[in-house]
């Protein structure tokens, strides 16, 4: 268990090396020169060119950066192509997403509906969450509308603290689905402690760089912040499947 995160960020990390553009081993090494300066100690896992000329997206892992060629200039936020109004920092960011996703495992997660459902979303869940609450309690809707809902931990105050060790009793329990149903309701599960993904799940959410839950993660990488209603949610995964 201690290990999945780990090996998921390194999947998640040699897939965007396998894919990144071609850099010329000099401007790496100027640019990997310049941020040593810059920030001692931390070492860019992926260098990539960009559409734009002379830029390069240096990756630390889901967090992405832009450095000029000569290692001079260094920019924070995203790049827009605005002749075909493509996203290129979010389309990158959901590539990097997918391929954690690609190597979670469904035995580390609390998984409710169908195995055969039309589809699956991942869910970043607090406990105490009101609107993490409020989704469970219409899981039979998600469910009938043919999405399947697993779930990860991410206890916003952090690991150790009481959200945290609900994360840990229900995981826990002899029965998960049973005490994850009676958490979300505000009942007491018994404290329980053994081996758990929680804090793992946990620095995954904030490597993805999660700000509030739930957040709803598609199997294109993209991020839906907040509730959904069984219905929207059921029309916003059509559109997308649709291609809209």
């Amino acid at each position: 268990m201690k290990t999945m995160f780990w090996g998921l960020l390194a999947a998640v990390l040699l897939s965007a090396q396998v894919h990144a553009d071609e850099v010329d081993p000099q401007v790496d090494e100027r640019i990997r020169n310049s941020l040593s300066v810059l920030l001692p100690g931390l070492r860019p896992d992926t260098i990539r060119a960009t559409p734009v000329e002379n830029l390069y997206e240096v990756g630390f892992g889901m967090r992405l950066v832009y450095v000029t060629g000569d290692g001079r200039y260094l920019m924070q936020g995203k790049i827009i192509d605005l002749e075909t109004r493509t996203e290129i920092t979010e389309q990158r960011l959901s590539a990097l997403k997918m391929a954690a996703l690609a190597e979670l495992d469904e035995k580390d997660m609390i998984t409710f509906g169908d195995d055969d459902a039309k589809y699956t979303i991942t869910v970043f869940t607090d406990i105490d969450c009101g609107y993490c609450r409020k989704l469970h309690s219409e899981m039979d809707q998600y469910n009938a509308k043919g999405i399947r809902i697993r779930y990860l931990f991410y206890p916003r105050a952090g690991v150790g603290s009481e959200s945290y060790d609900k994360a840990v009793s229900v995981w826990c329990a002899d029965d998960r689905k049973a005490a994850m149903d009676v958490a979300k309701s505000g009942g007491n599960v018994p404290a329980k402690t053994c081996d758990n993904p929680v804090a793992e799940q946990h620095a995954l959410g904030q490597a993805m760089r999660i700000q509030g839950t739930p957040a709803l993660l598609l199997d294109d990488g993209s991020m839906l912040p907040g509730y959904v209603p069984a219905d929207k949610l059921r029309q916003a995964l059509d559109q997308r499947a649709a291609g809209g």
